[in-house]
């Protein structure tokens, strides 16, 4: 490619496009020739980088001289050889003596957008997934306030690396929180910010493994992700039965785990609330093998029946670690929670969490502080108490109208139900395909662990849909597993239409 004049007295004039695969990317290095002098270097690198990265320049091939490129620009040539000298350096072009410079094979061109990979469902006509709260009840106008009050109060010295365990203001605000509203025993020095219940979980997990800890156990049914996290510590799980008081405490003295994870206030998935004596029976065994009970309390707040029951960590903080965040109070996006942990093990996790990421975000905490002193928590938790109260009783009445016979199990708290369906509905994959089919996501208990056929077992979430969508989604479900009934008399089957 050769010069075809330069015009110092307007904008360049680039020379017409040859037939070299160097013309293909002639556009990207217009934007060096009308930038700031003081910034036409850094501009001619930057897009000749991108060029290479792209793909716009493939490897192999030959750039035009500096003398040439320069004319073409219509910039000093010093600034095309500098260029050039910079990005052979780091490894995007190649230089032969008495050859040319060329595009070198170092670089492999990449996607030019990032992908959106977070769990979202598309394309379905009723989501009931449980564990999600309603975003659109997240108080932006107070979360404004609140920041731009932090942005004006906050000093500048600050803004540094911050305590591992958290903001002292922050630590000292949720640790009244938590005693007010979850009966918990906080000291603000054992109170430690992390990003969600997750964080906790890891961070548990590493000190656990580190004195020796082979195995936690957990509820079974239970969450999923505990196993994910524990092994990304190092540690293996056990599953251990639940009864209908809570952990059964037979298999978990059987066991040899001395470290537990447990939902008392509302166990995830089946919905009970730990017995008084079974609280007791479970604090008995901590101590008598000197062992945790890791309490995940992850929605303890919302209980609609009833006040809720305090957390367990209150009757026994030297033996409980109790973890809790704002993912269904506020946020899941905001990745914030806390962890108390007993006395004995506060270094230890202060530590980890110090080498895992230095602290979280300091202005995030302080909003969150702010938030939680001014009362606006305070009045979120009831906001998002009276809707999700109207909801799970519209899912009930949803289920008792269109599936006669259907029973909700578990205490009527947090943000799902398991629903027992009759046995004329199910098979349970049956079902669960007929209700796929229709665009309803909805999850079987067996997913959870639990193995009893006896009907159609369902975990649903409603705490993110509008009642009308909850009343929606069901009548989905009902007609879809109707419609199997009625598709030809050969093949129709009269469960699915008997009360």
């Amino acid at each position: 490619m050769t010069s075809s004049g330069t015009n110092r007295g307007g904008p360049p004039q680039p020379a017409p496009p040859g037939p070299t695969p160097w013309s293909a990317a002639w556009e990207l290095l217009l934007p060096a020739a009308t930038a700031p002098p003081r910034a036409r270097g850094r501009t001619l690198q930057a897009a000749l980088r991108e060029a290479v990265r792209s793909g716009r320049l493939a490897p192999g091939t030959r750039l035009p001289s500096s003398r040439e490129l320069a004319g073409d620009l219509g910039v000093s040539r010093g600034l095309v050889t500098e260029a050039y000298e910079q990005l052979t350096a780091e490894g995007y072009l190649r230089s032969d003596r008495g050859a040319g410079t060329w595009v070198g094979g170092a670089v492999r061109a990449v996607g030019p957008r990032a992908r959106d990979r977070a769990p979202r469902p598309a394309g379905v006509r009723a989501d009931f997934v449980a564990g999600t709260p309603d975003l659109s009840l997240f108080p932006r106008a107070a979360w404004a306030a609140a920041h731009r009050g932090v942005l004006a109060e906050l000093p500048h010295q600050a803004l540094g690396y911050p305590d591992p365990r958290g903001l002292p203001r922050l630590r000292t605000a949720l640790a009244e929180l938590l005693v007010r509203r979850r009966g918990v025993v906080a000291d603000p020095e054992r109170v430690i910010v992390v990003s969600g219940v997750a964080q906790a979980m890891t961070l548990l997990g590493f000190v656990l493994h580190a004195r020796g800890v082979s195995g936690v156990g957990v509820e079974n049914p239970g969450s999923p992700e505990h196993g994910s996290l524990f092994a990304s510590a190092g540690i293996g799980t056990v599953p251990l039965p639940l009864d209908g008081e809570g952990l059964a405490l037979a298999p978990l003295q059987a066991s040899g785990v001395r470290a537990v994870v447990t939902t008392p206030a509302h166990q995830f998935p089946t919905g009970i609330a730990y017995s008084a004596r079974r609280r007791t029976e479970l604090l008995g065994w901590a101590r008598s093998v000197d062992g945790l009970v890791i309490e995940d309390d992850y929605d303890g707040d919302f209980r609609y029946d009833r006040a809720p029951v305090g957390a367990l960590q209150g009757l026994d903080p030297e033996h409980v670690a109790y973890t809790g965040s704002v993912s269904k109070s506020l946020a899941p996006g905001l990745r914030l929670g806390w962890l108390l942990v007993p006395a004995s093990h506060v270094e230890e996790v202060v530590e980890r969490k110090r080498t895992m990421d230095l602290g979280n975000p300091v202005l995030d905490q302080a909003l969150l502080a702010r938030f939680v002193e001014r009362g606006d928590y305070d009045r979120q938790l009831r906001r998002c108490q009276r809707a999700y109260r109207e909801r799970r009783d519209v899912l009930v009445t949803a289920l008792e109208e269109h599936f006669p016979g259907a029973e909700v199990s578990g205490i009527a708290a947090g943000l799902h139900v398991v629903a027992v369906l009759p046995e004329r509905y199910g098979p349970q994959d049956r079902f669960l395909a007929r209700a796929t089919a229709a665009g309803v996501v909805v999850r079987l208990s067996a997913h959870y662990g639990e193995t009893d056929t006896d009907g159609v077992r369902l975990v649903l979430g409603y705490a993110h849909l509008p009642p009308a969508r909850i009343r929606d989604g069901v009548q989905l479900m009902a007609d879809a597993v109707r419609s199997e009934g009625s598709e030809g008399s050969e093949g129709r089957d009269d469960r699915f239409w008997a009360p």
